[in-house]
């Protein structure tokens, strides 16, 4: 895996550093090149030192570089890292970068570079409001992004550092990072695009009073990994969340429908109406099974909590879904489980009428809910099994999203 990094000349540069470390301890291999401008912000040294290996600027221009297949052959750099990198992204991307980019010029390394490699290529955008709301500005933008090699990723927004408050913040290095990672998964394929992804994620809490409640440890990372990848691959996405942590509730679709949660029947509720739309839906939350059947209006006293609670069965949103599907419909469903983990999903696969589920197991350590990471088995109805190694759940994800593209062919196939 080949990720060339090229940053250009703004404050946003210092976000970076993140990007690089991440991927470089991930085992990725990483160079990065800047712009003259760039090195005003952040050193060469720096990037140098994160990446492992010394930092490509246009003072290296026409110094040639081995081909890796031949070291008897040597190539223009701009050339060599071009066919070099399996994914380039360029970040920030400046007012400047993006007009040469959108108009097909090139008077650096960087832009050279880009003209001379065909991987695809992230655009992280960062400036000041007002420069990114220019109508030249977006008309760059929108004209750029409609090649198929250009991906976008951002701008958030939020107070930027010249203390302007709206679009134009660089996204953060954890969106950076989780795209880069779908690109080279997918060499930039669009493979969901048409279609509109109904998730579920987290948790749902079911209370007794303000403050007590029934719930579970489901944070919501594997649902918004889900997210993520879809959203990556071209899909429209809805995404219906227990609560979430700050962290996560950044991580949340950029374009995507968000739809906040809390109790099992809210959740029930946003699903049923978001099914009509939906060409897959993911059940990947941890729903509550039982709910108190009283909620006090108050905090209720320690010495007035019930000995024993009476509790009620909550409605089975799955079930629900599966009922209600309308023909063509893709619905999916996880199975969180202790010990063995296949019999239980193939059980819950049959018994709920899915189109696939997917057994992940939460007693093994660095697994489950809390964990970035995830193992599982993939369970289709019709009886394919796909095993998936520990790793992160966005690559769980892109592999569940391989699996359903994988079965719509095979149906196509059997059809006449």
């Amino acid at each position: 895996m080949r990720v060339l990094i090229g940053i250009t000349g703004g404050v946003a540069a210092y976000k970076v550093c993140e990007v690089v470390s991440t991927l470089a301890k991930s085992g990725v291999a990483v160079r990065v090149l800047m712009t003259d401008q760039a090195q005003h912000f952040v050193s060469a040294v720096t990037f140098a030192a994160l990446s492992r290996h010394p930092v490509y600027t246009d003072a290296d221009f026409w110094s040639a570089r081995s081909d890796h297949s031949d070291h008897s052959v040597y190539k223009p750099l701009h050339i060599a890292l071009g066919e070099w990198a399996d994914v380039f992204i360029i970040a920030p991307l400046t007012a400047n970068t993006l007009g040469k980019l959108a108009h097909g010029l090139a008077d650096n390394l960087l832009t050279n570079t880009v003209l001379a490699s065909v991987c695809p290529v992230l655009l992280a955008p960062a400036m000041n409001t007002d420069m990114w709301q220019q109508a030249t500005v977006q008309r760059n933008w929108q004209m750029l992004l409609q090649d198929a090699r250009y991906h976008a990723v951002g701008p958030g927004a939020g107070r930027l550092a010249c203390d302007r408050v709206g679009p134009g913040r660089l996204a953060e290095p954890v969106t950076v990072v989780a795209h880069i990672t779908s690109l080279l998964h997918t060499s930039g394929r669009r493979d969901l695009a048409g279609k509109h992804i109904l998730i579920s994620a987290g948790s749902t809490r079911e209370y007794l009073d303000p403050v007590r409640f029934i719930g579970n440890p489901a944070t919501g990372r594997m649902g918004l990994a889900l997210a993520a990848a879809a959203q990556h691959r071209g899909a429209q996405v809805t995404v219906v969340h227990g609560p979430l942590a700050l962290e996560l509730e950044a991580t949340l679709p950029v374009g995507g429908r968000a739809i906040a949660t809390t109790t099992a029947a809210e959740m029930e509720q946003a699903m049923l109406t978001c099914l009509a739309e939906a060409d897959w839906v993911i059940m990947a939350a941890a729903v509550a099974d039982v709910r108190p059947v009283d909620t006090a209006p108050h905090k209720l006293p320690k010495k007035d909590l019930p000995s024993q609670l009476p509790l009620d069965t909550v409605p089975d949103i799955v079930a629900q879904l599966t009922a209600r599907r309308a023909p063509g419909q893709c619905i999916v469903g996880f199975a969180a489980q202790t010990g063995e983990i296949v019999a239980p999903a193939l059980d819950k696969l049959k018994r709920k009428q899915l189109d696939a589920i997917v057994a992940n197991p939460i007693d093994k350590p660095g697994s489950g809910f809390g964990s970035s990471n995830n193992e599982a088995v993939i369970l289709s109805a019709d009886g394919r099994q796909r095993q998936v190694v520990h790793g992160s759940k966005l690559a769980l994800a892109h592999q569940l999203y391989d699996f359903l593209l994988e079965d719509f062919l095979l149906v196509s196939e059997r059809q006449p």
